[in-house]
This record gives C-alpha cells, structure tokens and sequence, in this order.
C-alpha cells in the first residue's frame, strides 16, 4: 500500500527538515527535533495540534517545548491555563 502523493511528499519534507536539525543541533531529543522540524516547515506552533497530529502525549510535548525553550531555541507565545495549551515560535 501506497500513500497518497501529497502525504508522501509531506512526510519526505518533515524527514529532511528532521535531517537538518539533528545536523544542527547534535543529540538534541528525537521529540524536540520533531518539534523544531515542524516550525522549520511553517507549521504553527501549537503544542495540542502537535500532540494530536504525531499521537504523541501532550504532556510529553510541553515537556520538549520547555526543554526547547530553555535552550533557546524557541519561545513560549502563549499558554491556556485550562488545557495547558502552549503556543511557540522559533527563538
């Protein structure tokens, strides 16, 4: 089974933006990496839609984007005290 082009594409995009931030940034965590990689490709900054799009639990995620934000590569926008929904951009 195949995927679709566009999906292929895609996910050939995130790889190589992948490739490059672990190049970068040597033994940064695969999670962190992810996170940078989607910024790297213009996706938003959002910590749920991130969880959700990677099925990867969001507490694990605000743990990466805290991570990333203490080593300065990006900044925490804005955060929802509710659901702990953290927006970042690239520092």
């Amino acid at each position: 089974m195949s995927l679709p082009v566009d999906q292929a594409l895609d996910e050939a995009a995130f790889v190589a933006a992948l490739d490059r931030i672990t190049a970068a940034h040597p033994g940064i965590d695969a999670l962190e990496a992810g996170l940078l990689a989607a910024l790297d490709l213009g996706l938003p900054g959002d910590s749920r839609a991130f969880a959700r799009t990677f099925a990867v639990e969001h507490a694990l995620v605000l743990r990466a984007v805290a991570a990333l934000e203490e080593a300065g590569h990006v900044t925490v926008t804005a955060r929802d005290a509710r659901t702990q929904r953290t927006r970042y951009d690239a520092a």
